[in-house]
């Protein structure tokens, strides 16, 4: 027993040698937001959907640091607050839209993240504001 332990142990100190990349590419196109808007997305989204993220102690620590990287690095790649003006203004208004369906069907932000992070949690009043917004932007779509 003592054996693995040992082992597994070892095991875990090689692999903190090998950190992973944890950057923040530069802001090129922040979104424009509503202040009230973005006090709830800087709080609840920004950690992996912007190039802002606030990387925390235990993304440095194997194997979280490969999780928590993942996460953000996807997170980007889906929807991006620091690079949003990039995007054709008619992909801008549906992504809006897109992020009102995920906080309204519970996916975003993930319930692992809120365990980590409870200050993320949505209100009932902060998803009454997203809705609001995300409101206006599918009325000027159609």
């Amino acid at each position: 027993m003592k054996r693995i332990f040992y082992l597994l142990f070892s095991v875990f100190l090689f692999f903190q040698l090998f950190p992973v990349t944890r950057e923040n590419p530069p802001v090129t196109a922040e979104i424009t937001l509503p202040n009230e808007v973005k006090i709830i997305l800087k709080r609840s989204c920004y950690d992996c959907h912007s190039n802002e993220t606030v990387w925390p102690f235990y993304s440095y620590i194997f194997p979280v640091s490969y999780l928590v990287t993942k996460h953000v690095t996807e997170g980007r790649e889906e929807l991006n607050f620091s690079e949003f003006g990039n995007l054709a203004e008619r992909k801008q208004k549906k992504k809006i839209y897109e992020i009102w369906e995920q906080v309204d069907e519970g996916e975003m932000p993930p319930k692992d993240y809120q365990l980590l992070h409870p200050n993320s949690q949505l209100s009932d009043a902060d998803k009454e504001i997203l809705k609001n917004w995300a409101n206006q932007f599918s009325e000027e779509s159609e």
